[in-house]
């Protein structure tokens, strides 16, 4: 059936396809919805029940979220900042309770006073009330992310490498590069496989929707160096001989869509896309697609499926996108930080690039501290840097007693603070003491916070965000939320064998990283804070 509606939808293309239509149909005029998505039905020939399925599926789009004048994060910057309550009590000297909705994170991790209003991040400081805006990006900039000056001379890179994309491969494979999204997944070889087959149309996209929350690196990126990651698109398609690039920005980040939109705008005005042509090329093309409130989106086949104007659901794999991609074109697909690497690695060389980091884990890596810091922001660490300086020097420490650092996200694992000089920022020091480096986002737990709700929130939000399509992530962590909130509630004890099951069933069966990886930060919790969390559980029986 995916496939059927695939290729209905893949007539159309990613430019006005039905993902942008459906949410045109349901914001523009809600009161319509129904005789829009019917008239969607007839033209993209699919059933209406399809349609519904879609708009019903992105928090953005339903009916009570369209009725919010204003919105709160509750992240888990945010979550353990303990700024919340503060943030709503502002916002109430202005709205009801009723006009007052929440979004899973607004990548202001870093100062944790932000809301969303009309379509734009708000900064409320003491002032607040007053309604100042502050810089919407308060972050130190990265030194090899250098700023682009002139926009011709920037892209004319591209030129060098049109006659001969061979040797832009290479520099890729010297380089190392990997994906900076989570996964760590070699980038070259998402290119090459790409590259190799034939086939009329092929694909690039951006995933610009992955929303941890703790992570801004993208947001910055698509804010303040948006060629760069535009430069690594174009490159990229040169390689696999693809004329089509699509950036998927998360609606969370309204300024970084309109940045990303105008820097477009910008090369062709410049004429930019049209030199390929002239050079024996080919002409490029840039489309952006904004997100509707969803974070399994951020999911390599959830999002392209969401592109397609299917039920953003995770895909079974193989086929992989870099075969079977958008519209089941080969496509390669990789996040905003990866792409924003390939300018330095091309100009400079990938070795050169590489030895910023390494030998597994080469390069650099944009690092996000949240606002316990005493110099939060957005850093570029070579890889192999021990985190105790990150945490200590870089951050200047945290503002308050921290016991603990959730790093790369909701489903990143929980580090003690006391682990931190036994850990060097790469991929294979914390896979080795059983962590995850992912989007390298660093959120700190302070002392006084408790585990158990810290635990509660990660269900939450997995139950939350869950696609629904695998019963592993769906109903476990349904069921595990249950647990834990009777816990805190009713102080009802856990069955700790029945807890363990449960994790275990949803790390070995969930289809994607969503419920597979929650486990991760529980088990570390549960590791290394059992003198906290114990009394909430029954004990262990012994092993016969």
């Amino acid at each position: 059936m995916s496939k059927n509606l695939r290729g209905l939808s893949g007539r159309i293309g990613p430019v006005n396809g039905l993902y942008e239509e459906i949410v045109r149909a349901v914001t523009e005029d809600h009161e319509k919805m129904d005789e829009r998505l019917a008239f969607l039905s007839s033209r993209f020939m699919t059933g209406k029940s399809a349609l519904l399925g879609v708009s019903s599926f992105y928090d953005f789009l339903n009916a009570e979220h369209i009725g919010k004048k204003a919105f709160v994060c509750d992240g888990t910057a945010c979550l353990t900042s303990g700024k919340q309550a503060d943030v709503r009590k502002g916002l109430l000297e202005s709205y009801n309770e009723s006009e007052i909705g929440t979004v899973s994170c607004l990548g202001h991790c870093h100062s944790n006073d932000t809301v969303l209003i009309n379509g734009k991040v708000v900064t409320l400081g003491k002032e607040r009330m007053a309604g100042v805006v502050r810089t919407d990006s308060n972050v130190d900039r990265p030194a090899l992310l250098v700023p682009t000056g002139n926009l011709k001379e920037y892209y004319s890179l591209a030129s060098r490498f049109l006659p001969e994309s061979d040797e832009a491969l290479n520099e890729l494979v010297h380089s190392g590069l990997r994906g900076r999204g989570g996964a760590g997944f070699p980038f070259h070889i998402k290119v090459r496989s790409s590259r190799d087959i034939k086939a009329a149309q092929k694909y690039v996209v951006c995933n610009a929707d992955e929303g941890d929350p703790g992570a801004f690196s993208d947001k910055w990126l698509l804010e303040e160096r948006p060629h760069s990651v535009l430069f690594g698109m174009l490159m990229t398609g040169v390689i696999i001989g693809a004329d089509t690039a699509v950036i998927y920005i998360r609606g969370e980040y309204p300024l970084a869509v309109r940045v990303v939109r105008e820097a477009v705008r910008e090369i062709e005005r410049e004429g930019i896309l049209s030199i390929s042509e002239r050079d024996g090329g080919f002409r490029f093309r840039f489309h952006i697609v904004e997100g509707s409130g969803a974070y399994i989106c951020g999911e390599e086949t959830s999002l392209l499926n969401s592109l397609e104007g299917l039920r953003p659901e995770v895909r079974t794999r193989p086929p992989f996108p870099a075969v079977y991609g958008l519209f089941g074109k080969p496509t390669v697909l990789s996040n905003v930080e990866t792409f924003a690497n390939i300018h330095f690695i091309l100009k400079e060389g990938g070795k050169a690039w590489a030895s910023h980091g390494t030998e597994r884990s080469p390069g650099t890596k944009l690092v996000s501290l949240d606002g316990a810091f005493n110099k939060p922001g957005l850093l570029e660490v070579r890889m192999g840097t021990p985190l105790s300086i990150v945490i200590r020097e870089m951050g200047g420490g945290t503002r308050y007693p921290v016991k603990a650092f959730q790093i790369g996200g909701p489903l990143g694992g929980l580090v003690p603070a006391t682990k931190i000089d036994e850990l060097t920022l790469d991929f294979e020091s914390f896979n080795q003491e059983g962590f995850l480096l992912g989007h390298a986002s660093i959120v700190s737990v302070p002392v006084d916070f408790p585990l158990i709700r810290f635990l509660e929130h990660l269900f939450e939000f997995t139950k939350k965000e869950s696609c629904g399509k695998c019963f592993p992530c769906r109903l476990g962590s349904a069921r595990g939320l249950e647990l834990l909130s009777e816990a805190c509630i009713k102080g009802e004890k856990i069955d700790r064998e029945l807890f363990d099951d449960l994790l275990e069933t949803m790390q070995a069966g969930s289809l994607c990283a969503l419920g597979g990886g929650l486990p991760l930060p529980v088990k570390n919790a549960l590791h290394y804070f059992s003198h906290e969390l114990d009394e909430y559980f029954t004990p262990k029986k012994q092993q016969q």
